[in-house]
């Protein structure tokens, strides 16, 4: 580089020498980051005219090969395409324009000023780079290649960061700004529209588009209709442009709707593609059997697996998350500047007026990556929610006996309502784990600068409370974990109580059940307050830190003789103020990554039990003489034990065979049924059954729905086949009583049917599915004996005449009609004959038949069976007499079936449910002394900094009294912050044992009526997932609500007592925000109230396919069943994603406004001559003005997190105030009786 002078040809160029005979290091730094020099411009020329050749090469081979017309070569896709091109082309038409001038200046004599030829080639070479850029993008991508899109932009980035970074070195060294300067800045961000385009057109290519054209496609088909429709009601967002996505833009029509009516579930859009639960588990899937594969990962992690399908977002979030933290650190960087700027060491005249602007730009850019890590963060939640929802149910589906006993019903509902809501909310806070670390570090390098070594201390400090945190951290975990297993305990029991309800109520044990489930509950509350506490002492540690760091480093200050002015010492305070509030949400981060990693254990250990081997059923062939076999097999419920439950078992069924299976109670006649649908794990022997099965269990399967679901149970109508079925069942006089027909809605489990009438609904379903071999588990012992003839004759063999049959019953009645008869006893099939053959050969056969003749003293079968059936009504008689009824009967009214639809709330409820949580158990008075402590540990805050601006620079108040002064109110300020931690637990606990106290009152002492009526998921959703909100969530947003609103508030009024001009922009601005919150929650509410209905849903669906999963199996219905919670999930999941993304959108015009408020204030403050206000003044102001954007966003989003979570109270409430039944003990009602039991009715009207 020294030697450089030596070339004529560049002495020429240049018109002076390039280097000095300086360090050679320094040197060659300088000239090429430096944008006056020569070498700086011959490096970017020779890159700039390396890119044009490149460029212009590919434009004149591509187009003309294209052989299109102009039209067809432009085309702008999207409003970021037509920023880009247009930006770009007219920043390179400035750049040619500025060229020529320059060029034309050594061709005018008298011009003042001639620029060397480096200037203007550099110059028109950058000019003629972006306007060939603009236009190579305007065309379309194929025919450039989706290559070219793709990197093409990342080298004009890296060109144009290189030109701006030396732009902006010469800005800062000679304090004097050009027209080629502003060029060489704005060239970035036109580089940086180019890279997004590119980004946004990789990721359209890759099948993310979203409108249901994506990577994975449904695995049903349907109908171009179908799709055309469902494709309308798509949400904007999977259509959006990129500026759409940046602010929110899509969601306006939503919003604007929820303000004008109250939302309805018919105004919710569907989700995009990439976020429905089909394809997010497809994706799953996939990742995990090609890890499976891989000898590397014969087990691979669930974990990793859902990590490895979503890196992409990850990474994209983590890019905001980091842009966020770099723009917030340049707070105190400005701050100082501006301290400078009011003791007049500003480096230029109008410095004020640019920082002024510059702040504004960095706070707008600190609120758009923030909402965008935000939003993406909270979408892979709800990807990751609606994913293990789904493989929760799946497994469900395939779940074995052994890993039942395991795992009940209110553990699974657990996983579904709590577990996987839990681990929905992590990716929300992940990034905050390393942002923390970053942001820390950012400070740490900012606090050198301004107290030099007394930074240490800061660190120690830090250091020392990441350390008291740890055992805290453990314990958290251990109390969590203890209080799910609790928590599980508890729902199952409420589970079983709320099912079996009629039973509780006949036998009047109400009061013992409920007295069990309140012990429960006690345990619950003893690791809930375990918890909570360990919480509240966490959050006590991080809330401190700040005071302690502050306090320590002005310490160590006094202590090394570091002089503390207003510049270092506003420096540090900005900077606390900035770090404080990720600092104390690290209690939150611990405690949602403990609740996640508990919560992920759980689901994992679930998804991991061990399955059923169903590989026993195959295809039905024509001509197959055996369709069951069974050679030398034995089975057993516990694969464990050495006793098999069924042993030696050798069974060969006919085609159309009607066989019967008896014996004694616990002789193995269900589980033999079992076994033959794969129930039952083989131990030993080969089974092989082929055909369609249709079963029927001894305990009635009936879903909620209508009598006409559970019959068709997802077959198609066929109005012929469905009436002899009909009549084949005996349900034609039973149709005609109920108020609808056959369109009758039938309660959970059959609530509102008799028993009778169950089992003959499950034999009508059977028989409808025209299967190949139907297996009857005791379908006759819920009837009376003349309905149970009736059937035999009319279903089993007339109706079943042609199928194979296999019978498990007691009635011996029947016996003599089947071909063959299975005796077993203790496990085994003992004798296998026709029945006169057991009569005449087998002595157990004879004492059972004798043994059941004396009880029921009926009449042998054989003689009786073709007189009953030439007296019973022939099907095609009853098709004819009622077949009219049902093709005409149903136009009815939904709102008089007997499941109402789920009652919510609408519209604005103001204060009620705050209230309502609030007044329970003396709440109101704990939330009292919450707020009077937060306003202490505010007004001691402020009073530091107070006592700090006025006395730094005072020379009457010595570094030692200043700081004493200051740690002292600091430390009394820890005080009531401990105090109030404290007192959030407790009033957590208390309004917790209220309100479930009330509920299980309410629920316990309900009608019969109500149980009829609702189904069992609505309450389980209340007493799991709202209630565990109220548990766990609901007391300290209550509390950080209000603490981060104070703070915002104390912040704008420090900024509106230093400039009382900035009210003119503040006034506004408040009332704009709380119009656009109100704006906001007329939406965010009802959002919140569908989810909730549309998770008791989902909690339904998933009961009853628990209760009902051997049916689903047995009659192959298993896919059917899936795609319904397919459907189920994103109907539950569209709402909450509107609702996250209803919060962001208005965070970031709130955030926006209060942008406006500081900068309006620094402005105001650089208009005012200097010496207006003090520096240390200057200082503090700022330093709250630079914290208002946190403190608003974490005030409003705290705000809009209590007023989606008081949503549980209100359902809750729902079911506090059910209309009670008569009181249990009337005393002055009690019959007075000397004779002993007694029971009378007179004129009893039911």
């Amino acid at each position: 580089c020294c030697n450089c002078t030596s070339g004529s040809w560049v002495m020429d160029l240049c018109g002076r020498p390039i280097c000095s005979n300086q360090d050679v290091a320094s040197c060659a730094l300088k000239e090429i980051f430096d944008s006056s020099t020569c070498i700086n411009h011959l490096v970017a020329t020779g890159v700039v005219a390396l890119l044009v050749f490149v460029l212009m090469l590919q434009l004149l081979v591509k187009i003309p090969n294209s052989r299109v017309s102009a039209r067809q070569l432009v085309s702008l896709s999207s409003l970021l395409h037509f920023s880009t091109v247009v930006f770009n082309g007219c920043l390179g038409l400035v750049y040619l324009g500025l060229g020529l001038w320059m060029l034309g200046t050594g061709f005018n004599q008298n011009a003042s000023v001639v620029y060397l030829p480096h200037w203007w080639l550099v110059t028109l070479s950058q000019g003629l780079n972006l306007v060939l850029a603009s236009f190579a993008f305007s065309t379309r991508p194929l025919f450039l290649g989706a290559a070219f899109v793709r990197f093409w932009p990342v080298l004009l980035t890296i060109c144009a960061a290189f030109i701006c970074c030396s732009s902006v070195v010469n800005i800062v060294a000679e304090k004097t700004i050009t027209i080629k300067a502003c060029s060489d800045v704005l060239s970035l961000p036109g580089a940086v529209l180019l890279l997004l385009y590119g980004i946004q057109h990789s990721h359209d290519e890759e099948g993310y588009g979203g409108s249901g054209n994506g990577l994975y496609k449904p695995l049903h088909t349907e109908t171009d209709s179908e799709v055309a429709d469902s494709q309308s009601q798509v949400t904007p967002f999977a259509k959006a442009a990129f500026f759409s996505k940046m602010t929110f833009w899509w969601l306006n029509p939503l919003m604007k709707m929820g303000y004008e009516k109250p939302l309805e579930d018919k105004d919710m859009p569907l989700l995009g593609a990439t976020d429905r639960a089909r394809n997010l588990y497809v994706m799953f899937m996939e990742k995990l059997n090609d890890k499976k594969q891989s000898p590397s990962h014969p087990t691979p992690s669930f974990f990793w697996t859902i990590v490895s399908c979503h890196k992409r977002a990850i990474l994209v979030s983590g890019f905001f998350a980091l842009l966020k933290v770099l723009s917030l650190s340049t707070g105190p960087i400005l701050l100082k500047e501006f301290i400078n700027v009011s003791l007049g060491k500003g480096a230029f005249k109008y410095e004020g007026y640019v920082l002024a602007v510059v702040i504004f730009v960095c706070k707008c850019c600190e609120s758009f990556s923030q909402r965008q890590w935000y939003f993406r963060t909270r979408r892979l939640g709800l990807q990751v929610r609606s994913l293990l929802s789904v493989a929760i149910y799946k497994k469900r589906q395939k779940l074995s006996n052994a890993a039942k006993m395991k795992h009940s019903t209110g553990e699974i509902m657990n996983y579904v309502t709590v577990d996987a809501y839990r681990i929905g909310e992590f990716p929300y806070w992940f990034h905050q784990t390393w942002t923390t670390i970053v942001q820390l570090c950012i400070a740490l390098a900012i606090l050198y600068n301004a107290v030099g070594t007394a930074m240490v201390s800061s660190l120690v400090v830090i250091i020392i409370t990441v350390l008291c945190n740890a055992p805290l951290a453990k314990l958290q975990h251990r109390f969590q974990s203890k209080l799910m297993e609790a928590q599980d305990v508890r729902l199952k029991a409420m589970s079983e109580s709320l099912v079996h309800m009629k039973v509780l109520k006949l036998y009047a044990w109400e009061a013992h059940f409920k007295k069990v489930i309140e012990g429960l509950r006690e345990v619950e509350y003893k690791w809930l307050s375990a918890f909570q506490l360990s919480r509240a002492y966490n959050s006590f540690l991080f809330w401190a830190s700040p005071v302690l760091v502050s306090a320590v480093t002005f310490l160590t200050c006094y202590v090394l003789k570091i002089p503390l002015d207003a510049s270092n010492v506003f420096t540090f305070v900005a900077t606390l103020r900035l770090v404080q509030d990720p600092v104390r949400s690290i209690p939150d981060v611990i405690a949602v990554v403990i609740q996640a990693k508990v919560a992920f254990t759980r689901i994992s250990k679930f998804l991991d039990a061990p399955e059923l081997n169903r590989q026993v059923r195959k295809k039905y062939y024509v001509g197959i003489e055996y369709p069951l076999a069974m050679n030398s097999c034995s089975f057993s419920w516990d694969e464990s034990t050495s006793k098999p439950t069924l042993k030696n078992i050798n069974l060969l069924v006919k085609a159309g065979e009607k066989v019967a299976v008896c014996g004694e109670v616990g002789s193995g006649k269900s589980t033999l049924l079992a076994a033959v649908l794969g129930e039952v794990p083989k131990t030993r022997g080969t089974i092989e059954v082929c055909g369609k099965i249709a079963y029927i269990s001894q305990n009635a399967w009936i879903q909620t729905g209508t009598v006409q679901d559970n019959i068709l149970f997802g077959s198609s109508m066929d109005g012929q086949r469905y009436h002899s079925t009909l009549a084949s069942c005996s349900l034609v006089k039973d149709l005609e009583m109920l108020p609808y027909g056959d369109c009758t809605q039938i309660g959970e489990r059959g609530i509102n049917l008799s028993g009778g009438q169950k089992q003959r609904v499950q034999l009508a379903r059977a028989l409808y599915q025209n299967a190949d071999i139907y297996l009857l588990d005791d379908p006759f012992s819920a009837v009376d004996a003349h309905t149970a003839t009736s059937l035999f004759n009319e279903y089993v063999m007339s109706a079943l005449s042609d199928k194979t049959v296999l019978l498990v019953t007691h009635q011996v009645d029947f016996l003599p009609a089947f071909d063959s008869i299975l005796l077993m006893s203790d496990g085994e099939v003992i004798r296998s004959a026709p029945y006169q053959d057991l009569l005449a050969d087998c002595e157990e056969f004879k004492n059972l038949v004798t043994a059941h003749k004396d009880t029921t003293g009926a009449l042998d079968l054989s003689n009786n069976i073709p007189t009953q059936r030439s007296k019973e009504v022939s099907i095609k008689e009853t098709d004819g007499i009622h077949g009219s009824r049902y093709t005409e009967s149903v136009k009815l009214s939904p709102a008089d079936q007997l499941i109402k639809k789920e009652e919510r709330e609408t519209g604005d409820v103001g204060v009620k449910p705050y209230m309502l949580y609030l007044r329970q158990n003396k709440g109101l008075l704990y939330f009292s002394f919450c707020v009077i402590f937060h306003i202490i540990f505010v007004a001691g805050q402020i009073s530091q900094n107070s006592w700090m601006a006025a006395n730094v620079q005072n020379p009457h108040i010595s570094t030692q009294k200043l700081i004493s002064v200051y740690i002292i109110i600091g430390v009394c300020t820890m005080f009531f912050m401990l105090s109030r931690s404290l007192v959030v637990v407790v009033l957590g606990i208390r309004t917790s044992r209220s309100l479930f106290s009330q509920l299980l009152n309410s629920l316990f002492h309900a009608p019969m009526s109500f149980f009829d009526s609702t189904p069992v998921g609505r309450v389980l959703s209340r007493v799991s997932s709202d209630l565990s909100i109220i548990d766990l969530d609901l007391p300290f947003s209550f509390v950080f609500s209000l603490g981060d609103t104070l703070n915002a508030y104390s912040n704008l009024g420090v900024l509106v007592v230093a400039t009382w001009e900035v009210l003119f922009v503040s006034v506004p601005m408040i009332v704009l925000a709380i119009r656009l919150q109100r704006y906001y929650l007329a939406s965010a509410k009802e959002l919140m109230r569908i989810n909730g209905t549309t998770k008791s849903a989902l909690v339904n669906h998933l009961g009853e396919s628990i209760s009902g999963a051997i049916t689903i199996r047995a009659f192959g219905e298993e896919d059917r069943f899936f795609a319904k919670n397919l459907d189920l999930v994103d109907k539950n999941a569209g709402p909450y994603f509107c609702n996250f993304a209803a919060t962001e959108w208005l965070i970031q015009r709130l955030e926006i406004m209060s942008a406006s408020v500081l900068s309006f204030s620094a402005f105001v403050m650089a208009l005012l001559p200097q010496g207006t206000f003090s520096p240390g003044f200057v200082g503090m102001v700022l330093s709250y003005g630079l914290s208002l954007n946190v403190s608003f966003v974490c005030s409003i989003q705290n705000q809009c997190n209590l007023a989606n979570q008081i949503i549980s109270v209100e359902r809750v409430n729902q079911y506090m105030d059910i209309q009670s039944e008569a009181t249990e003990v009337v005393e002055e009602n009690r019959p007075y009786c000397k004779i002993g039991p007694k029971m009378a009715m007179w004129n009893l009207e039911i």
